[in-house]
């Protein structure tokens, strides 16, 4: 019973505490001010592919990519 309320409150604080301000965005008219948090993520994940290439390349130039054991 105490695990299940462990999992319950987890539920209901990411419900309430972290989606809350996502219910702000979904009642907007306009589609770009309603998406603008999909836009910051696609930004981030565009900022940290580039950041993983360039070291993957740095490493691969450097000969330390998948070294065997």
């Amino acid at each position: 019973m105490i695990a299940n309320n462990i999992f319950k409150a987890i539920g209901d604080f990411c419900t309430n505490v972290l989606f809350a301000p996502f219910n702000g965005f979904r009642f907007l008219d306009n589609w770009w001010t309603s998406n603008i948090i999909n836009f910051a993520f696609i930004a981030v994940f565009f900022v940290l592919l580039a950041y993983w290439m360039r070291e993957s390349i740095k490493f691969k130039k450097e000969g330390t990519e998948d070294l065997p054991k």
